[in-house]
């Protein structure tokens, strides 16, 4: 996995509903969303080195026990109504407990969400895979290119990488872009590309693009990411319908424009603009 260094060539405008070629890499945003001088503020303890988290957490639940444990995450999700089958073998296949402290290695396969630094969470896996059904929902073949709002800890796109052809993830907060470039470094994932940058602003470079998540939700979606979405691409995000509450917004851009449904309550942390 490669820090993105350089900036990537602006892409030449394509008929609606083309997908433009996919920019070199490294790439990385316009040095008007480059990260600005660190602030004064609480220090970021460094990540531990990959190879030595990666042994404390598997010695924590152990090669056998984490392959049931995820055996048995699959099978709540199962029960509680999740059935597409990519999902479902997306979720067996990444090892969920590789993405958070070791200290709670042992509660990566339950139903919740888990610190992972800089006020951040891990989503539970139910809403991991509910909204990532969403996102495959009506499609038997993979996805194409796929733009994830708020990389985290890497662990959403490591899922993803199973069920699309390509993952761009951005992440605002850069103390999260190196853990989740440590994270992800082991797996060797050629296809998921990460970026540092202004997720509000979306990655136009790389757009249009078949499907769009987020990870955290503000008072509206914002319009970058309708405009980078291809026709007959699907959005899924969190949004703010009215003072604290936050729903599941799904929009699909359709010939007449985009079509939105609002579905069940969530709870996601803020969306902001920037880079820190």
């Amino acid at each position: 996995m490669k820090k993105p260094l350089s900036p990537a060539p602006r892409a030449a405008s394509v008929p609606a509903g083309a997908e433009r070629p996919r920019p070199s890499f490294p790439a990385r945003l316009p040095a008007s969303a480059a990260p600005q001088p660190a602030r004064k503020g609480p220090a970021i303890i460094p990540a531990v080195q990959p190879a030595a988290a990666t042994a404390v957490r598997d010695e924590r639940v152990g090669a056998v026990g984490a392959q049931a444990m995820r055996m048995a995450m699959v099978q709540k999700l199962q029960r509680q109504g999740l059935n597409h089958p990519a999902v479902l073998a997306a979720m067996q296949a990444v090892e969920r407990h590789r993405f958070v402290d070791s200290a709670l290695a042992n509660q990566a396969y339950e139903d919740t969400s888990l610190p992972i630094g800089l006020g951040q969470t891990i989503s539970k896996p139910n809403v991991v895979a509910r909204m990532l059904e969403l996102l495959c929902e009506g499609r038997s073949e993979r996805l194409g290119r796929v733009l994830e709002i708020g990389t985290g800890c890497g662990y959403q796109a490591a899922v993803l990488s199973h069920l699309a052809r390509e993952v761009y993830t951005i992440e605002r907060l850069r103390g999260l872009h190196d853990r989740a470039r440590s994270n992800l470094r082991p797996f060797r994932l050629p296809n998921v590309h990460l970026l540092l940058g202004d997720g509000m602003l979306g990655f136009a470079d790389g757009a249009p693009y078949a499907a769009i998540i987020a990870a955290a939700g503000g008072e509206a979606i914002p319009q970058a990411w309708i405009d980078q979405l291809a026709e007959g691409g699907r959005l899924v995000a969190p949004a703010l319908i009215g003072p604290g509450q936050q729903r599941l917004i799904v929009i699909d851009k359709t010939a007449a424009g985009p079509r939105q449904q609002v579905l069940e309550p969530v709870l996601f942390v803020p969306l902001k603009s920037g880079v820190s």
